[in-house]
């Protein structure tokens, strides 16, 4: 399959365009680097700056790119991108990169203001590139599967919940089943990798968190073609 970069490239212009004119997403794109300065401010140390991180990736990855598939629905511009020449490919590399820079930025600001010290920049880099592609995939999900904006953010409440604040619900629940489940999130995962990298582990001692991060990226992009299709034709 040959990509036309021309077509990503206008996708992801016209995002960019919608994103300095949307004033909620702007500010909702901060939320991140607020809790950043928080927790740095209340000594939590590498605990709090793994939270800012998760929550960038919840808040830039899926949020972000929901509300930006969701808005175009609204203005019934989406159709006309579904029933376009665009492969699925173009499609979904020209909607996720304004997110996936965005998520980046917001990071790159959530190490910065929580003076985290990254363990090792290649397995971090690795480890937040699965789990970007894992969040936006859902983010795309929930603005395909949304009617408007607003819906998004009842939508995708679950999973701000859910992927973003696990490491809070677990101080509050004492069920072992749950609690195990919890602990296979991606943003487990990826915290759990990065402590283990900070205690001296290596790329062999944290295989089977990046094996998990991995079957979290596969179904989250597999499920967004799938609803990508239904939609495209509905």
């Amino acid at each position: 399959m040959i990509l036309s970069y021309k077509r990503i490239q206008a996708i992801f212009m016209k995002d960019w365009k919608d994103l300095m004119r949307n004033s909620y997403v702007l500010v909702t794109l901060a939320l991140p680097l607020v809790f950043a300065i928080m927790y740095n401010r209340m000594g939590a140390g590498e605990v709090g700056a793994l939270f800012a991180i998760n929550f960038a990736f919840v808040i830039a990855g899926a949020f972000i790119q929901s509300a930006m598939v969701a808005e175009e629905k609204e203005k019934n511009t989406l159709r006309g991108l579904l029933l376009s020449p665009a492969s699925i490919i173009e499609v979904f590399i020209g909607k996720s990169l304004l997110s996936a820079f965005a998520t980046i930025l917001i990071i790159a600001g959530c190490i910065l203001l929580s003076n985290y010290e990254i363990p090792s920049l290649g397995l971090f880099i690795l480890l937040s590139l699965i789990n970007i592609i894992t969040f936006i995939g859902i983010g795309t999900m929930l603005g395909l599967v949304s009617k408007t904006v607003m819906e998004t953010s009842i939508i995708g409440m679950p999973v701000l919940i859910i992927f973003g604040m696990a490491s809070t619900i677990k101080t509050v629940i004492e069920n072992e089943t749950i609690l195990n489940i919890i602990e296979y999130l991606p943003s487990e995962q990826f915290s759990a990798a990065l402590i283990e990298i900070s205690k001296g582990a290596e790329l062999g001692d944290i295989t089977k968190n990046i094996a998990v991060l991995g079957v979290w990226a596969i179904v989250a992009v597999v499920a967004t073609i799938i609803t990508y299709k239904k939609r495209r034709f509905d």
